[in-house]
This record gives structure tokens, sequence and C-alpha cells, in this order.
């Protein structure tokens, strides 16, 4: 896998020349605004880069954007890879290593996601702290050991520091509906019946959804300190379950998008 990093990485740095990434950003479902935000320099079709697979799902438009963001220099995905989508779990988490090979310092990713916490409501934001990545069919750091400990600690996947910055952002902005819980990941694409709902919750979920902690464990397993943030599209209380469609997860996903857009502009600001 070195030689296709190095191979992506090369092919990246002949399109942006000098430009030297400082903050990686992975963008999920109908949360790609952001990079209206991005002062962007290069705009790049995964399609066209060494290695990396396509984005088969429609609200994810499948582009790496270069370019500032706050005034800082950003590498910004817009659209992630899944498991779900017939991919392996070293593809999924193939950009993040080509992230840390171009001199990105941390990493920044958000999600939609099923809130399981009463206390949320749809289009609440969740400041991630910690996860769970047991019911993951596969680890993305099986086989061959690169770019890092064979056994990294995971004693803390999210950086606190920018945890506990993120929710003071959202204060001084009077920013309601933001909450802090821990995200599990699932291998989809169907969602969970009402008793696996009932599982995760009690496992200690407050959020479930089907991308993240891949990549998390990636970033940690090279030394990137991590924020994530969940967008809670849809509420999954096996007592109220409403059956989900993907129409109102979009639409709660475009009206929380302002405010994840604010926390993550005001943390790389003050970096």
């Amino acid at each position: 896998m070195l030689h296709q990093i190095e191979s992506a990485v090369s092919f990246l740095q002949s399109r942006i020349g000098d430009f030297k990434p400082r903050f990686g950003i992975i963008l999920g479902t109908g949360l790609g605004k952001l990079v209206s935000e991005i002062e962007v320099l290069y705009e790049i079709s995964y399609e066209d880069i060494p290695h990396f697979v396509r984005s088969t799902i429609e609200s994810h438009s499948g582009k790496l954007i270069f370019g500032y963001l706050s005034g800082k220099p950003v590498m910004c995905m817009q659209g992630r890879f899944h498991y779900y989508e017939g991919y392996s779990m070293t593809e999924v988490t193939f950009p993040v290593r080509v992230m840390k090979s171009l001199g990105v310092e941390r990493l920044f990713i958000s999600n939609a996601s099923g809130g399981m916490n009463p206390a949320f409501r749809e289009s609440d934001l969740m400041i991630i702290n910690d996860h769970i990545s047991l019911f993951l069919p596969a680890n993305p750091l099986t086989g061959e050991n690169i770019m890092g400990d064979r056994f990294p600690d995971m004693s803390e996947p999210y950086d606190q520091t920018m945890v506990k910055r993120a929710l003071e952002i959202a204060l001084e902005n009077n920013l309601g509906g933001v909450h802090q819980g821990v995200y599990v990941s699932v291998s989809g694409p169907n969602l969970e019946t009402k008793a696996e709902y009932r599982l995760l919750r009690m496992v200690g979920a407050d959020a479930v959804g089907m991308s993240t902690v891949p990549e998390v464990i990636v970033a940690r397993q090279m030394g990137m300190p991590v924020f994530g943030i969940s967008v809670i599209t849809d509420m999954c209380i096996p007592e109220t379950l409403q059956v989900a469609e993907i129409s109102r997860i979009l639409a709660a996903a475009y009206k929380a998008e302002p405010g994840m857009t604010l926390i993550i502009k005001e943390l790389i600001r003050g970096l």
C-alpha cells in the first residue's frame, strides 16, 4: 500500500504545487456546503486520483478540495467512502493516509447519524467524545502495519481540548441543540431494527452511523489529533421510531449544517 500512497501523493503534489495543507476535513452525507466557506485553490475529482475509489452515494460530491478556511490551509473531502459501497476498510481509509503524507496535522470529520439519546432532537449536533467500533465487520489496521503503531492506543480517539473548545464556541455563538456523546459505527447499508437500537443504546452509544470510526482509527494510529461531529438527522428511539426517508434526513442535515460549519471554522481559526 505504501507504493499506492506514494503514487497518489505524487499526483496530488503535481497538481497543487507548493501548497501544504495543515488540516484535513471529511464531510459526511448532506454536509458538503462547508466547501462554500473555503477559498478554493484546487479542486480534483476522486476518479482522477490514483488509487482513490469513487463515491457512489448521490449526496457525496466526490471531490478533493484544497484551499484556505479561516485563513488556514486545508484539504477537504467533499464526500467519503463507505464499507457498504463494497470497498475494503483499506480503501475507505486510504485518503486519510494520503492526507498525512501531504502534511496534514489534524483531522476534522463529520457525519450524519441517528440519535438514540432521548435528549437529542433532529438537526441537533453531537460533538463526538468517544466511539464504539466493536460492531464493524473489519478493522482498517488489519494486515501489514504501516505509518504507525501496530497496537495504537485508543484511550482518547477524539482530542479533548478540541471537544472542550467546540462546546465553548457553541455557547459563545448561542447555538442551541449542541451536545457531546458516544458514536457507534455499524456497517450498513440497512438501518437498524428496534431491538438493535435498544442494544446499541444499552452498550453506551448516543448516536449511530455507518462511517467515521475507520478513518479515526487510522488517523490516531498515525498520531493525528481528531475532532468529530455528528448531525442528528433522525431519531432512533424504538418506542417512537418512524420509517426513515432520505429526503427528511437530508433536510435535517441541511438545517444543522450552518452550526456545524461555524464550529469547524472557529476551531480551525484558533489553531
